[in-house]
């Protein structure tokens, strides 16, 4: 059996696929990867195997990664220092005769530097350039948006009967985050995925519009939704206390989507699945719990 090491455990999408590989694969193959062993303990005491270390420490990183087979990079949370945090996990997997490693990257649609997200892109497309020049069997993972994300996203919609978002009639091939830690776990214990890339997302692709309607059909109330300019956007946001960097990341993924970046339906993540992804009609239902 390969033995499996998950960077980012701690995190949504690395706890997902720690629960998943916990289904299929006993605790004695998998590893974790922590800054603080501490916030692993539950997943110790479950007979994971808890290894300190730190994106940015390379030493610490090889040390981590001895005997391991099969390793998945859940990208750095700070957006700046992904590309040589991301070096140093390549160059110590490599050092370490790590036989795989999948990354979990994001979804786009243009790759010139021209979209509203690639303050965020820009480092994907680094990390992604960087592992096929690496020499190490790899699986790219292009993650959609996240369903999870909505509610924080739109808001207190329901309240107030509006989605107030600048994403013009741009449609998103959303999945839930569950989903895609169960279809990153089949990477790590499946065959056939060595030096693949895949579109991690729904194959339904909705606007807001849709969402909508989907939110007033389960609540029985009327939600609509208006799309300001990105300028408005920022000005009410700024005027709500939002700090700058919130505003970025709000205005500029809603851009991007009525931009078109993340209107990519794909299947295949039902088909590692072996079943069809959450839908944002069943996932909003259970959030809202309506």
């Amino acid at each position: 059996m390969s033995k499996i090491l998950v960077t980012g455990a701690t995190g949504g999408l690395g706890k997902a696929v720690v629960e998943n590989l916990l289904k299929t694969v006993g605790a004695d193959q998998i590893s974790v990867l922590v800054r603080d062993p501490a916030k692993a303990a539950d997943l110790q005491a479950r007979g994971v195997t808890v290894r300190k270390g730190d994106y940015a420490d390379y030493d610490s990183l090889t040390a981590a990664f001895a005997g391991i087979d099969k390793l998945l990079l859940v990208s750095g949370n700070d957006i700046t220092q992904r590309v040589p945090q991301h070096t140093n996990v390549l160059k110590a997997a490599a050092a370490a005769g790590v036989q795989h490693l999948v990354y979990t990257s994001a979804q786009r649609k243009t790759e010139d530097g021209s979209s509203a997200v690639a303050f965020v892109t820009e480092a994907h497309l680094a990390t992604e350039k960087l592992l096929k020049a690496s020499g190490l069997t790899y699986t790219i993972l292009k993650n959609a948006l996240y369903l999870d994300v909505l509610p924080q996203f739109m808001g207190p919609a329901l309240e107030i009967g509006t989605i107030y978002l600048p994403a013009g009639e741009g449609r998103g091939s959303f999945a839930s985050r569950a989903d895609m830690g169960a279809a990153c776990a089949a990477v790590l214990t499946g065959t056939g995925h060595e030096n693949q890339s895949y579109e991690i997302a729904s194959n339904e692709s909705l606007s807001f519009a849709d969402i909508a309607k989907i939110l007033s059909d389960l609540s029985g109330k009327e939600v609509h939704y208006v799309s300001p300019t990105a300028e408005e956007f920022g000005t009410q946001l700024a005027q709500a206390g939002v700090p700058a960097e919130g505003i970025q990341m709000a205005a500029g993924f809603s851009v991007a989507i009525a931009q078109g970046e993340f209107d990519l339906p794909s299947s295949t993540l039902e088909k590692l699945l072996g079943h069809k992804p959450e839908s944002a009609a069943d996932f909003l239902k259970a959030a809202y719990q309506l």
